[in-house]
């Protein structure tokens, strides 16, 4: 079993920028691939950006080149540097944890991020 526990989300007016954390811990192998995906209300959950232990990277076109995911693999933790924040970025975010592509996630229980216009 994993557990996820995420923290960073809030109120914040467009423009402006958060920082998502996400603590891993429970049965963690070290070759994973640790992620975010949102779900605004009345959308299905979309991906957002995911890193491998071996920290390659990917996004979500409607989130290259303002959000940028790292991780710490001593401390199990992902983070997501979110800038030049927008409206539509507002969502509850859930992290994601998974060791092989095949495996089914584990999933945190999401935190808040609202974006002000």
């Amino acid at each position: 079993q994993v557990q996820l526990v995420e923290s960073g989300g809030g109120l914040v007016q467009a423009g402006g920028s958060l920082r998502l954390s996400c603590a891993a811990s429970g049965s963690i192998f070290s070759s994973n691939t640790m992620g975010w995906y949102r779900q605004a209300p009345g959308k299905q959950r979309e991906f957002v950006a995911a890193i491998s232990s071996g920290d390659s990277t990917n996004y979500a076109d409607s989130v290259k080149g303002r959000f940028t995911i790292s991780r710490d693999n001593a401390r199990n933790t992902v983070y997501l540097q979110m800038n030049s924040l927008k409206p539509e970025d507002t969502a509850v975010y859930y992290c994601y944890y998974r060791r092989y592509s095949i495996n089914a996630p584990y999933w945190g229980q999401g935190t808040q991020v609202t974006v002000s216009s």
